[in-house]
């Protein structure tokens, strides 16, 4: 879609200042975020989010940029404010539809530089890196870099003027006193952007329904260092790859205890590669699997991906006993580091249940302070509106309860416009009072292998029905005029393939040469009506026997003669 269909979506106006997220509004991840002045866009983050159950097969979610796409000659640019997945995860993906400049600041341009080589677009993206509170000039947009913490290093929000007003784009983040790695947040430029002016907030809804405050990595170092101190035995922690104060905390904890910390998973390695290349993590020695295979469990602490049950990744292999080089066992001790996200519960029990099943202790954020959020309560919320007190309050990231939430603390506090937007909503936010005057296609893509489709693809939706109802296979053999020549071959996958079965493989059988030696003779010569006869014939059986609807394939094999 280009040309006239692009102008088609109402309210976009030059004279004015919108927003629009197509993804990260109305859910945690996933996050594109765009604002349009004077006819140009700005694109604010590009990340990705995970699948579930409900599309087999698929792992990684990328927001659809089809609406961007058909205006990339004015998009200006995709400004990364850190380095979570869901905040740069999709720009190696969806890049080459783009094909704007990139700027991000040193850690989250380290670790964009790995993912880029990985895809070989290193040398094609245009990545500028960009120092910690600087400026940046882009068409109608002048943007500050603002250190924030978060739960990795260089958080940013930015500070987007424009001709119409400020905005304050928070990105992720927190009030961490002690944040351990990193700078820590710059209260002073707050302040002062909300003594000069604020047009705009938007802002990290994800904890806007807990009151208080999300505590500090400081506590969690020292939480870490004792539990590790008390243990004799083996002891594992599972952890957030991209936080780099627990990664720290933790091999810090082991080496106070006499341990070696070992990395264990490929994603520990890559971020420990970026913070590196970055000054961070210095003065800590991490081994390599190879180098920690020697020692036993008594003398490492195991550092490992996999905190949410992912069945590829290290604690789930340790969790089952079938890792390559690292074993745990009675009297051993996993300490989860990290939240449970929502839709991992069950996966995550599973892990549990299967590491406590073999005698090994698990420690959780529910049983020791192990873990806190990246993430700002209610408290924190409070605070940063008090500093920028802006004009208008726009809620992201979070689900509906999460904004929603967010916008009603926003109003308690004072600020007179809170919007609510989803994604694909078309905000004007200046001039005039910020309302929703459009509405912009938004979807999800799905990563399929190396292919990227839409999340209603037909192969996904055969692999569900392939998930919940199995398939049927029948084989049919017929002479030149359709009829058959022998009974038709049946066999299952998911359903029909078990010994007890066989009643129902044989009605299938004898239905499907009825039906095929019932076609008139004209539909016979074809292989058309022929499928068409012996699926009906197959659904027909499998309804009354199981109340099924699989998959079904017919192969036609035609004999001349």
């Amino acid at each position: 879609m280009n040309g006239p269909a692009a102008a088609a979506v109402p309210g976009i106006q030059r004279d004015a200042l919108h927003f629009l997220p197509l993804g990260g509004a109305g859910e945690i991840g996933m996050n594109l975020n765009l604002y349009a002045c004077q006819g140009q866009w700005l694109m604010v983050d590009l990340g990705i989010t995970f699948a579930g159950d409900t599309l087999p097969g698929i792992d990684v979610i990328l927001p659809d940029p089809a609406f961007i796409e058909e205006r990339r000659k004015d998009l200006l640019a995709i400004v990364l404010t850190h380095a979570h997945e869901d905040h740069l995860g999709a720009v190696a993906y969806l890049w080459p539809r783009l094909r704007c400049p990139v700027y991000a600041t040193p850690f989250a341009a380290a670790v964009l530089r790995e993912k880029l080589a990985d895809a070989k677009l290193l040398s094609e993206v245009p990545l500028t890196e960009v120092a910690l509170s600087s400026r940046l000039d882009l068409g109608p947009f002048a943007l500050t870099f603002i250190s924030l913490t978060h739960s990795i290093p260089e958080p940013n929000a930015l500070l987007i003027e424009t001709p119409y007003g400020r905005v304050m784009h928070t990105g992720d983040w927190k009030i961490d006193p002690d944040p351990l790695v990193g700078d820590p947040l710059d209260e002073a430029a707050l302040r002062q952007a909300g003594e000069a002016g604020v047009l705009a907030l938007v802002g990290d809804s994800t904890n806007a329904t807990v009151e208080g405050e999300s505590g500090s990595e400081g506590a969690v170092r020292e939480t870490l260092a004792r539990l590790i101190a008390e243990r004799e035995h083996g002891i594992a922690v599972t952890l957030f790859a991209s936080n780099v104060a627990r990664l720290e905390s933790t091999a810090l904890a082991a080496q106070d205890a006499g341990r070696e910390p070992v990395l264990v998973g490929r994603s520990l390695h890559r971020y420990v590669r970026a913070a590196r290349a970055c000054g961070y993590l210095e003065d800590v020695r991490l081994l390599s699997e190879d180098e920690g295979a020697p020692l036993h469990s008594s003398q490492v602490v195991y550092l490992c991906t996999g905190c949410q049950g992912e069945p590829r990744a290290a604690m789930a292999r340790i969790g089952s006993d079938n890792h390559p080089r690292v074993s745990l066992g009675e009297g051993d001790t996993v300490i989860f580091s990290s939240k449970i996200i929502p839709g991992n519960e069950r996966t995550i029990a599973d892990l549990h249940n299967r590491l406590l099943r073999r005698g090994i202790e698990v420690i959780t954020e529910k049983d020791a302070d192990v873990h806190v959020s990246g993430h700002p309560c209610r408290g924190e919320l409070r605070q940063m509106y008090q500093w920028i007190r802006p004009q208008i309050a726009v809620p992201v990231h979070g689900e509906a309860r999460h904004m929603q939430a967010h916008g009603a603390l926003a109003r308690a506090l004072q600020v007179p416009e809170p919007v609510f937007v989803e994604n694909g909503d078309l905000l004007r936010l200046a001039p005039g009072p910020a309302t929703v005057i459009g509405r912009a296609p938004a979807g999800r893509l799905a990563l399929d292998g190396e292919q990227i489709v839409a999340t209603n693809h037909v192969s996904i939706g055969a692999r569900r029905k392939l998930m919940h109802n199995g398939a049927v296979f029948v084989s049919v053999v017929v002479d030149r005029s359709g009829r058959t020549l022998v009974s038709p071959q049946v066999s299952g996958r998911g359903i029909l393939d078990g010994e007890d079965e066989e009643a129902t493989r044989e009605a299938i059988a004898a239905d499907v040469a009825d039906a095929v030696d019932s076609l008139p003779r004209a539909q016979a010569r074809e292989e058309g009506p022929i499928e068409e006869a012996a699926r009906r014939a197959i659904r027909r059986v499998l309804r009354e026997s199981h109340g099924k609807r699989p998959v079904i394939d017919v192969q036609i094999a035609r004999v001349p003669g």
